[in-house]
């Protein structure tokens, strides 16, 4: 038997009949990723599997490093096929890491590959792959298509001119494709210079003369509406733990006024001006209906050298272990208490967030909107079995599992959407085993209730534009 097989991660009849019967073939609504406009709408094709796989999937860095190679085999100038056999050296050597299961899982699904990737098959999978990948079902948008992915939403900056959307929306392509607001780099007041540099950048974008904090908030306004028209439904923040700082108009404008004259701002500054912010970000999203994101809990850049050498999102960030509830729980208040609470979904890096989050959720559930308040699927270091299962029964023990709104690839690859089989696989065998036990009383009950997750909760939760 293949590795990969029909019942892969399936351990009891329960669990083989839920995902066959009720999973496997849901479509897919990839709400939270981070494919390259660009490469859906000029429908980019790959040369190489490198490309396709390992181009810019810090995941894979991360593992070998770990295994001995040196960064020119990650980031670096060495050869695509010396870099692919690098990975092929490595896969052996991921035992027990959720990437062994993901390698597998996309060399059979994209390719129809079964055998094990090690030094071995590596020059032959080499070969395969390539030829294949020039087919049209292997292209950007093929992809998207041989998986049935009726929407994805990618994640954009504020100064996007987002014309690779308009692209794509006259292309007739049948997914869906829409932008998510992410205005992080507006809170990132420190280096002045890099901020002002973004400024400028947001002004021209919205065609408004940036000259003090209210036409800086009209610019960020302007942009939130552009993004409404193009259809984004959603916004995201990446931010290690919320901002609750009270900040008066007043306070944020001087901060606003120093950073803009190039001066650098101090830590509690910072913390002001982005709960300044923040709160102005989840007025407008309630207004707009949208939905807000917000990952919580990542130390971002630990390696300051590497940083230096190679900026950010190359595989230097960990978990972060700092306190997250008291600053969420006030954000989420405030914002309650202006009737300007937006529907959101709230993601944590670290499990021992789990439990406070959804419990703080159950706090903000006002009636208006089945599940209004979402705890986010197992995100980054947390997107592997245990990490999902956590996230599930937490979710389950402190709130509506039948709400949930599923899974997302939150992804810089178009191979990763195996990771929706991944994650059904492990949601079924999780119901399974209760069913099998006797706790739960249906397989249909539940069966329907996991269909609703695949897809049908996100559809009708995020209220995207198809």
């Amino acid at each position: 038997m293949p590795f990969i097989h029909d019942d892969f991660l399936l351990t009891n009849p329960a669990a083989r009949r839920l995902y066959h019967e009720y999973a496997r073939d849901e479509p897919i609504l990839d709400y939270h990723c981070h494919l390259p406009p660009r490469d859906i709408a000029e429908n980019r094709r790959f040369q190489n599997v490198f490309e396709a796989w390992l181009e810019g999937d810090h995941y894979k860095w991360r593992a070998m490093r770990a295994n001995g190679y040196d960064e020119s085999y990650c980031t670096g100038d060495v050869p695509p096929y010396e870099k692919f056999m690098a990975w092929a050296r490595t896969v052996p050597y991921t035992l027990r890491n959720p990437l062994y299961h993901w390698t597998h899982l996309e060399l059979k699904r994209y390719f129809d590959i079964d055998d094990l990737l090690d030094e071995h098959t590596g020059p032959a999978i080499w070969e395969r792959t390539g030829r294949m990948l020039a087919s049209d079902e292997l292209s950007a948008q093929g992809i998207l298509k041989k998986f049935n992915v009726r929407a994805l939403c990618t994640t954009d900056d504020p100064t996007d001119d987002l014309s690779c959307h308009r692209a794509i929306a006259a292309s007739g392509l049948e997914t869906r494709v829409f932008p998510t607001f992410r205005p992080d780099k507006a809170m990132m007041l420190n280096p002045p210079q890099a901020f002002n540099a973004w400024t400028d950048r947001l002004g021209e974008a919205s065609n408004v003369d940036i000259r003090n904090l209210s036409s800086f908030v009209d610019a960020l306004t302007r942009r939130h509406d552009y993004f409404h028209e193009m259809g984004c439904r959603l916004s995201d923040h990446g931010i290690g733990a919320c901002y609750s700082r009270h900040c008066p108009d007043g306070n944020a404008a001087a901060i606003f006024d120093k950073a803009r004259s190039g001066r650098a701002v101090d830590s509690e500054e910072q913390d002001a001006f982005d709960a300044f912010l923040m709160l102005l970000f989840g007025r407008l999203d309630a207004q707009r209906g949208w939905t807000k994101q917000l990952h919580l809990g990542a130390r971002r850049n630990a390696n300051s050298r590497m940083l230096e050498r190679l900026g950010p999102d190359t595989g230097f960030d960990s978990m972060a272990d700092g306190p997250q509830i008291e600053a969420l729980a006030t954000y989420l208040d405030r914002l309650d208490r202006e009737n300007a609470l937006p529907k959101t979904i709230l993601y944590a890096n670290s499990p021992a967030c789990n439990y406070t989050f959804t419990t703080l959720m159950g706090c903000f559930q006002d009636g208006s909107v089945p599940g209004k308040m979402q705890f986010g699927s197992g995100w980054w270091h947390l997107d592997q079995k245990e990490g999902m299962e956590a996230q599930l029964n937490a979710l389950s023990n402190t709130g509506l599992l039948s709400r949930f709104v599923g899974m997302l690839t939150d992804s810089r690859s178009f191979l990763s959407y195996p990771r929706h089989e991944y994650f059904r696989r492990v949601l079924c065998n999780l119901v399974g085993r209760d069913l099998e036990a006797g706790e739960l009383p249906d397989l249909d009950m539940a069966g329907a209730m996991i269909r609703n997750i695949c897809y049908a909760n996100a559809k009708a939760y995020l209220d995207l534009p198809f």
